[in-house]
């Protein structure tokens, strides 16, 4: 649960004395795991229904924002009253936008182009709060050792590939691949922690404190 303070350091409640409510636009159990972390729990979770496909010539961090703020906004007009907080991540190779993963061959022809290189993962953050949007772009270098293909059957079965944007999950066994992450590790998890921090209490939202 969250709460909203004024400067003063008193919270901000409705005349019904209720804290303003956050809601979070997607369904990645990864997202809540990671609010978790920083103590942030989301009133609701309400997931965007959108087409994620690039446009013709859309640059991946453009993509990640536009994706990022589309969801926040198609949940927002269900909940004018809320905040509402949307995210994507994009992963990239140069120019070129990897897929989330659906299939097998998906996920092989990820890991064949990331191996022995490094890629960039673009996460984008929009938080929408009584009509206002506010959108955060965040980049990571990740580098990939060059796998076997041993290596790649091994985590083609593990099955954390599927849904993943560049077919890989880090925190499981893709992290016995990764030899260099630069930047924000939890941008590559699914949601920068510290730009989504410093968005809520932005708008005056502190996690609450146990006791």
């Amino acid at each position: 649960m969250l709460q909203a303070w004024h400067s003063t350091g008193k919270p901000e409640v409705s005349t019904e004395n209720k804290p303003i409510p956050l809601v979070l636009a997607s369904q990645s159990p990864r997202r809540l795991d990671l609010l978790a972390q920083i103590g942030v729990t989301p009133d609701a979770v309400l997931p965007a229904d959108l087409d994620e496909t690039p446009k013709k010539a859309e640059l991946p961090r453009d993509l990640a924002k536009r994706l990022a703020q589309a969801k926040a906004g198609q949940v927002a007009q269900e909940r004018p009253d809320a905040v509402v907080l949307g995210a994507d991540t994009v992963v990239a190779c140069g120019r070129r936008i990897l897929p989330k993963a659906e299939t097998r061959d998906e996920a092989l022809a990820c890991l064949e182009l990331l191996s022995g290189r490094r890629h960039r993962v673009h996460g984008g953050v929009c938080i929408i709060h009584n009509g206002t949007a506010k959108v955060r772009h965040v980049m990571t270098h990740v580098g990939f050792k060059r796998l076997s293909r041993d290596e790649i059957a091994w985590y083609l079965e593990s099955g954390e590939w599927q849904g993943k944007a560049g077919g890989y999950a880090i925190q499981g066994r893709a992290a016995a691949c990764v030899d260099l992450v630069n930047g924000s590790y939890s941008n590559v998890v699914g949601l920068p922690l510290f730009e989504t921090s410093m968005l809520l209490k932005g708008l005056g939202y502190a996690a609450e404190k146990e006791g």
